[in-house]
Parts: C-alpha cells; sequence; structure tokens
C-alpha cells in the first residue's frame, strides 16, 4: 500500500474522471506554434519548472472502489512527461495533423499523472509543443491560465527559471494574469456574454458545499425545469456526424481569421463575434454535407456548449468550474445571413437559462455516485447533442516560451458519451483560431470541413461589404437578395 499523500477529487472531477471511455478520451490537446527555434533541453527545464509549480501535476488521479483521490506519485519520471519528437516526410501541416490526430486517440497513462507534453523539432513552421492534460485536473479556462504561466510578454524574461515558493507567492499576490491578458478579448469572443451574476453565485455555492448538488438539481424549481426540460429533449437523429463511434479521432484547424474583421462582420449585421464564428461553422458542415450526397434540409442538431461558471478571481484555480447547455445549430438552413441571426436568436435564449448550472448540479451529483450509475445518465445527455462547441478566449498580445514567440495556438476538448466531434475556438494576438475534432468512422476529412469553414467566412465577409454597414439586423428583403448573390456565387 502506498504511503504518498493523498486527498479526495472534488465531485465534479470525479465525474469527468470517471468519464472516459475508448471511444472518447478525456483529454484537452493543445498545439503551440514557435516562431523561432527552441532547444529541447531548454524547454524540457522551462516546462518542468513553471508547470510543476502547481503540485498537482506530480500527483495521479486514483478511481477506486472505495473513492476518487489524488495522491503523489512516488515514481514521478519527468521523461515519461516531457517528450521529443518529430515528423515525418515534408513535416508540414498535414503531418502535424496526423500527429495530433494519433496522440488525441492515445489514453495517457493511468498509473502515472496525466498529462504530456510532445516537442516536434522539424516542422516547417518552426518547433512545435503538442501538449495533452486530462479534464479530470482542470477546464479549458483554468488549463488556459496553467499555459499562460509557462510564458512571458517578453523573450527575456520567458527564459528565466522561476523559485517554486516564489512562483506561487507571485501568483497568489499578482491581480489575475489571466483578466489581465484576457479582458479585451472576453469583451468580444466570450462564448456566451451575458450570464448572470446570479447563476455565478449559484454555480459558486455549489462547487463550495458539493453536497447542495443534490438540492439544486431535484430541489430548486428553476433548475428543475431545466432538468425536464433537457431530458425532454429529442435526441440528435443520426446523421454523417452523429453514430456509432470507433476509438480513432482526426483533427484539423483553419488558417488564422483576423479578428476585427470577424467584429466588423458581426457590428455590421447586429449579431456578436460567436454568432458570426458558429454561423460560419454551421455553414460549413451544411456544405459538407450536400458535398457527401447527403440532404440536410430537414436535419436538427445541436451542440453542448461549455459555459464559465468560474468568478474572476478563482481564474487561477485548477478543477472544472463550468456548467454546459444545449444550443441549436440551424444546419438545415441554406441563407447565410438567415443562419446567423437565428444562431443570434438561439445563443440569446441561453442567457437567460439556467441549463449551466443544472448540468454542473448533475455532474457533481453523479460524482457522488457510483461509476454504474454515471455512464447511463450521461449517455442519456450526450444523445441530445451530435457536437461539443466551445471557444476560450487567449491573450490580445504576443507572449514568448522559452526564449521563442508564439505564433498560433490551437486546443481541442474531448466528448462526452456518443458525441464524435468538437468545434474550437480560440483567440490570440488579434487572430480567430477554430479547429475540429472528429471521429474517424463519421468524418475522416475533418481538413475538408475546415476549407468550407474558410469559404464560408470569405462569402460572409463579401456580403456584409455588399449590405453596407447597417449596425443591427438587416431586412428580410435584403436577406433574401444577399442570398440570391451567394448562391449565384457559389453555383
Amino acid at each position: 500500500m502506498s504511503t504518498a499523500r493523498k486527498e479526495p477529487i472534488a465531485k465534479v472531477d470525479t465525474a469527468w474522471l470517471r468519464m472516459e471511455q475508448p471511444t472518447n478520451l478525456m483529454m484537452i490537446t493543445g498545439v503551440i506554434e514557435f516562431d523561432a527555434a527552441v532547444a529541447f533541453e531548454h524547454f524540457r527545464q522551462i516546462v518542468a519548472n513553471r508547470f510543476l509549480a502547481f503540485p498537482r501535476f506530480r500527483q495521479k488521479a486514483v478511481d477506486h472502489p472505495r473513492g476518487c483521490w489524488w495522491e503523489e506519485d512516488d515514481q514521478f519520471e519527468l521523461s515519461s512527461h516531457i517528450r521529443r519528437t518529430a515528423l515525418p516526410g515534408d513535416a508540414g501541416k498535414a503531418e502535424l495533423e496526423e500527429l495530433v490526430s494519433e496522440l488525441a486517440s492515445t489514453p495517457l497513462d493511468k498509473t502515472k499523472p496525466l498529462w504530456q507534453f510532445h516537442f516536434v523539432e522539424n516542422y516547417v513552421g518552426g518547433p512545435v509543443a503538442i501538449s495533452r492534460i486530462h479534464h479530470c485536473y482542470a477546464d479549458g479556462i483554468a488549463l488556459v491560465q496553467v499555459m499562460l504561466s509557462l510564458t512571458e510578454p517578453s523573450a527575456e524574461a520567458s527564459n528565466r527559471l522561476v523559485e517554486q515558493e516564489a512562483w506561487k507567492q507571485k501568483r497568489a499576490a499578482e491581480s489575475n494574469i489571466f483578466n489581465r491578458l484576457t479582458a479585451p478579448a472576453r469583451q468580444s469572443a466570450g462564448l456566451l456574454q451575458g450570464v448572470t451574476q446570479k447563476v455565478v453565485d449559484e454555480a459558486v455555492e455549489l462547487l463550495r458545499e458539493p453536497h447542495k448538488a443534490a438540492e439544486y438539481v431535484y430541489g430548486a424549481g428553476e433548475i428543475v425545469g431545466e432538468l425536464a426540460t433537457a431530458l425532454l429533449l429529442d435526441d440528435d437523429p443520426p446523421s454523417r456526424f452523429n453514430g456509432e463511434l470507433g476509438v480513432r479521432k482526426r483533427v484539423s484547424w483553419a488558417p488564422p481569421l483576423p479578428l476585427e474583421e470577424v467584429k466588423a462582420v458581426g457590428h455590421a449585421l447586429g449579431a456578436t463575434v460567436n454568432d458570426v464564428l458558429i454561423s460560419v461553422m454551421t455553414g460549413a458542415l451544411h456544405r459538407y454535407l450536400v458535398a457527401q450526397g447527403d440532404d440536410p434540409a430537414s436535419l436538427s442538431m445541436r451542440a453542448t456548449v461549455p459555459v464559465n461558471l468560474r468568478p474572476l478571481e478563482h481564474a487561477r484555480d485548477l478543477g472544472n468550474h463550468f456548467g454546459l447547455v444545449f444550443l441549436d445549430l440551424p444546419v438545415a438552413e441554406t441563407n447565410p445571413l438567415a443562419r446567423l441571426y437565428q444562431v443570434s436568436e438561439f445563443m440569446d435564449k441561453l442567457k437567460k437559462s439556467k441549463q449551466a448550472v443544472m448540468s454542473l448540479g448533475l455532474l457533481a451529483v453523479l460524482g457522488m455516485g457510483p461509476a454504474a450509475l454515471q455512464r447511463p445518465a450521461l449517455e442519456l445527455f450526450s444523445r441530445k447533442a451530435s457536437t461539443v462547441l466551445t471557444n476560450v478566449p487567449g491573450p490580445t498580445h504576443p507572449l514568448y516560451m522559452a526564449g521563442a514567440p508564439i505564433r498560433e495556438m490551437m486546443f481541442w476538448v474531448p466528448q462526452t458519451g456518443s458525441i464524435g466531434m468538437g468545434i474550437s475556438i480560440i483567440s490570440y494576438q488579434g487572430q480567430v483560431f477554430s479547429g475540429l475534432i472528429t471521429d474517424n468512422k463519421l468524418v475522416p476529412d475533418p481538413h475538408t470541413v475546415i476549407g468550407l469553414f474558410v469559404e464560408e467566412f470569405e462569402n460572409l465577409l463579401h456580403l456584409t461589404m455588399l449590405i453596407g454597414p447597417q449596425a443591427g439586423k438587416v431586412a428580410p428583403d435584403a436577406v433574401d437578395a444577399v442570398h440570391e448573390w451567394i448562391q449565384s456565387n457559389l453555383d
């Protein structure tokens, strides 16, 4: 029996730990591309020094019939977690996407802390760091903070090693690094803007006193209503995006879009940045179905959307502090402007709902119960959607790691239950990066969808220029006229 120090895993994090299955691994996978050479040993030293300043990453997540706990890994070996690799052939984007796909399909070793960094030295665009971290350690917002702690706003500062105790004190004393770096990005790229303070307060109460989760799920009138509504939703119908899963994932990501262009389109059409991006991706899914010979005219489709319920003062904390909501994606709609306004309407409705707190409470309840109860309950919810859709705001100015500037960053979150697709959006340095992860049995060519995403945005940008600056929703007759224009240009 190990004598290593142990501490219980929070109930919500327990749910994420037990959620893993061969067809859907619970890893958050990230890619950071550097714009200058980085020596592997220096990268390894910086990651070890700064990443392990978070003590949690020296701990294993133990799932035992007696419960789940964090346990110090008394056999910890850094070489198991920071690895050096190279791409074959041309070492271009296709080869990099293939490697990321392979890693996203490979389970982490459960006998060790559940994280790894893979350093690619020979990518044509410069060195690349691929990270894999299990979702039970933290949600996307917290992991952005962890990754930001590996970086600095200057090359010189990013080369420095930090003293562990001084680093902990610095993190505790700073007036929220995450808030300072990402405030402008949150204003323009928050996925579900306008979540009320009451909703956040209820979530905080849940996290402080998880034993109250059952009361929230079963006793609070509004939240009970949300739970009933979610349970009564029809399952998403079978489609090319929704079916029996395999064990292989495929990933792809788009060239960055200028954030100012996305904001300009949203301003001209009376929509948010996220309304624009979601409607464009929905349009790409529509066109992909048509290209595959499918008829999306009568197809309904939903996404589960993570909603951050973490107060800003707790942005540095690890763990999972978010809920999930169901967002309708108008994949049947052929008119790009009508599609945009439908997305905007659906998002507005979600801002007023209690779905996020309901789902957080449900996860806490499931985390307190036996693992055998969790899987069928999660499957019941996962059948209501065909994709996960998430957006994490990133920093607005250039960052450096191990002395090198970071050029691009991308990430993919895991899918739960029987969901086989994930859409990811992240902003960085005035650009928006969008990616897709799919099940290889369902969509073996996510790069095709990503290509259509780029075309869809270019079309919407041209339409906006035709319409002119409206700063509001376009009149229905203008929508019809613009629709005719885009159809003639697509044919």
